[in-house]
């Protein structure tokens, strides 16, 4: 089958974009961290809809591949009220993901564009990471392989910093899709779990084997560990400052595999130094890449990702799949699931 897909590189300075062939329509992929749009293609090109893929780093770029298309799908690019307002015959806007943080909804819905997610593709996969970060920090299994390729033999950590967790009280803020997961997992290790999840009835949470926190004052005042599970809105952007890492039990370990903007990064490494936090994981930061010389970078009780807890072959499979049928399903005017700022057409 002849390729429908042409990529676009924005990275050379001479980069132009020429004008697009068009099938039945154009589906922009604004950026993408994969190989190639094989995937989408297969999808898409046999329905006669030509896909046209960039890696758009500035609004311009942004304006100028998606001016034209009749569907977008986007994963970390940028699609702010400029964009979406240069759209013309753009049907649906469909995030590679399960945030729709680098989306503005509301300048979508005042444009009568449906904006879509993959609300279901990596929850397993998010929620072995969250339980692999718990489990290497509390049994400090960094610290000890550094040791041993030191030729040290015994402990490499004070006694004390070899936790069990059915000793201890996690602390999960949202009861999600991959909340539940991580509660699921939790338990078998026989430790105490609190939720704060202000949407979640406390029965609800009760029946998941969990306590319902009144608030998340008293999550943190008891929480060994505390990992985060909500997305990032305007209500949870920087839910995690000065004065909530104030709040945490002294010597708390912190977890964020959620979004990196959920958190001060600069109050979590204020934490960190003195102590009031004993460690960290994060496979998320804010901004990110994680900008070089930052102090969290040099932490030896700080265990970091590049944001990759969603990663396993059969999630991005999924994912990919779902973006491409989504935009499929836009384009032929069928109904629209996962629609996340209430445009229905």
């Amino acid at each position: 089958m002849q390729r429908q897909v042409r990529t676009l590189c924005w990275h050379t300075k001479n980069a132009t974009l020429k004008p697009m062939k068009t099938g039945n329509g154009n589906v922009v992929v604004t950026d993408y961290a994969f190989p190639d749009l094989s995937t989408e293609e297969g999808i898409l090109a046999p329905n006669g809809f030509q896909v046209v893929g960039g890696q758009c780093k500035t609004e311009a770029e942004l304006i100028a591949l998606c001016g034209r298309a009749d569907a977008v799908i986007t994963q970390f690019a940028k699609v702010n009220a400029a964009v979406i307002g240069a759209m013309s015959r753009a049907r649906v806007i469909v995030r590679y993901g399960i945030g729709v943080d680098n989306v503005d909804l509301e300048a979508a819905r005042a444009r009568g564009i449906p904006v879509c997610n993959v609300p279901d593709y990596c929850i397993d996969e998010v929620a072995d990471q969250t339980l692999a970060f718990i489990l290497a920090t509390t049994r400090q299994v960094v610290p000890h392989t550094l040791h041993l390729r030191e030729g040290k033999w015994g402990l490499a950590v004070p006694l004390n910093q070899m936790k069990v967790l059915r000793d201890l009280v996690v602390g999960v803020v949202g009861f999600g899709r991959i909340g539940r997961e991580v509660v699921r997992r939790l338990q078998s290790f026989k430790c105490t779990v609190q939720v704060y999840d202000p949407f979640v009835g406390a029965d609800e949470v009760a029946k998941c084997g969990a306590q319902p926190a009144r608030s998340l004052d008293e999550m943190l005042a008891v929480s060994d560990v505390l990992t985060l599970h909500c997305p990032s809105t305007p209500e949870t952007r920087r839910l995690m400052n000065e004065a909530a890492f104030a709040k945490l039990k002294p010597g708390a370990i912190f977890v964020n595999v959620g979004r990196g903007d959920l958190m001060d990064p600069e109050a979590l490494t204020r934490a960190l130094q003195s102590g009031r936090v004993s460690a960290a994981a994060l496979d998320v930061f804010d901004p990110e890449p994680i900008p070089a010389g930052h102090p969290v970078l040099k932490m030896p009780q700080v265990l970091l990702a590049p944001h990759i807890a969603s990663a396993s072959p059969t999630a991005v499979k999924k994912l990919r799949e779902t973006a491409a049928k989504l935009a499929l399903q836009a384009l032929r005017n069928e109904p629209l699931p996962n629609v996340v700022n209430g445009v229905k057409r």
